[in-house]
This record gives structure tokens, C-alpha cells and sequence, in this order.
């Protein structure tokens, strides 16, 4: 591992560690530089949306950026999401997917049998259950910003929003459940794909 200065100014770091010494812009982590006019213009994105000149954020473009390598501001790209399910990165081993539940909605009673999943909550409050059967769920948990739900491989499980605006969370499925680009606008479009898909 290559442990980069924080303090240093915008520049480019020589890597001893790596074959050919090569070497690869950085960028402190201070504050007043981000909000500096600094040119943000000679790092190489493929994303496209990261700082303008003016260190300000601009939109995340939301699609599946699998499996190349990639980097996002998660809680930004989590809260800007307005489908029920888009991915946002499918690998071999792993898919991460953005999340918005209405009020009122939920994700529906399901289980995955071969794949663990990890979801955080960014904005918004609900509660979450799991069991070993569709009449047997026994695990009950209240969740809001800032909260992570573990769910093992072969878990029945939900995540009712109980809350007053949309529960925006994103979820990590190992292996990938959906297949690569998924977007599911709405709840209804997500079933209808689910069903397709396991057919």
C-alpha cells in the first residue's frame, strides 16, 4: 500500500512499491484545498462528474460502471437515486445497487439463498426483518440514516419505510443478484423483472 501525504499540495506521488516507479496524481485531504479554484481538469475520470474548477460537486451520472475500476461520493449517488433499484456496479464477485423506497412501500418479502448482502441507510427510517421462513420472522430492527443491515445468504427478509420521505440506501449483494445495468424505475417494473429474471 501506498500511504499518500495528506498535508501536501495537489500534485503527483512516485509509488516505490509499484513496478516501474510509477506515478499518479493525488490530492489533499484538507478542506480549504477542495474549495480552492484549483484546475481539476488534468485528472483522468471515466466518470465524468467528479469537481468542477470551482472544487464544487457536479451530479453523478447514475449507471453501471462494472467492472471497471471505480470511485463515487456513495451518500451523494445514494441520495440523488429516484428508482426503486439502478446498479451501480457489477463485478464478477460483487454488485452495489442504489435504492429508493416510497412511503409508505417496501422492498418485498424475499430471500436470496446463495448470496449475503450488505445495505446501508443514507436518508429516511424504517424497519427491518428477517427470518428462516415467510411465517417465521423473528428479527425486528428500527433503521435510519446512517444504519447498516447485515443479511445472510438464506435469510427471509423486508425493509418497510416507516417514514416521511423516500428511504434512500444502497445495497452490496455478493455474488451479483441482477444482471449487469439493471434499472428498475418502480416497485411494480422490479417485480415483473425479478419474475422474468428467475425464470
Amino acid at each position: 500500500m501506498c500511504n499518500i501525504p495528506r498535508i501536501y499540495p495537489c500534485g503527483y506521488y512516485r509509488c516505490p512499491y509499484l513496478s516501474g516507479n510509477q506515478i499518479y496524481p493525488f490530492f489533499p485531504c484538507n478542506e480549504d484545498f477542495w474549495n480552492s479554484s484549483s484546475n481539476f481538469g488534468d485528472v483522468p475520470s471515466k466518470m465524468g462528474d467528479s469537481f468542477s474548477k470551482t472544487g464544487e460537486s457536479s451530479p453523478i451520472k447514475i449507471k453501471d460502471y462494472g467492472p471497471e475500476p471505480f470511485v463515487v461520493d456513495i451518500d451523494k449517488a445514494t441520495k440523488q437515486n429516484e428508482t426503486f433499484r439502478t446498479a451501480l456496479w457489477t463485478g464478477k464477485h460483487l454488485q452495489l445497487t442504489l435504492m429508493s423506497i416510497g412511503v409508505g412501500e417496501d422492498i418485498g418479502l424475499e430471500i436470496h439463498y446463495d448470496v449475503d448482502q450488505f445495505i446501508r441507510v443514507e436518508e429516511g427510517q424504517g424497519i427491518v426483518m428477517m427470518g428462516d421462513g415467510k411465517n417465521k420472522m423473528d428479527f425486528y430492527e428500527n433503521v435510519r440514516d446512517d444504519y447498516i443491515i447485515i443479511i445472510p445468504a438464506g435469510k427471509w427478509h423486508n425493509i418497510i419505510n416507516t417514514g416521511t420521505k423516500p428511504l434512500k440506501l444502497y445495497s452490496i449483494y455478493a455474488p451479483p443478484q441482477h444482471p449487469h445495468g439493471t434499472v428498475h424505475p418502480t416497485k411494480k417494473e422490479a417485480e415483473a423483472a425479478e419474475k422474468k429474471h428467475h425464470q
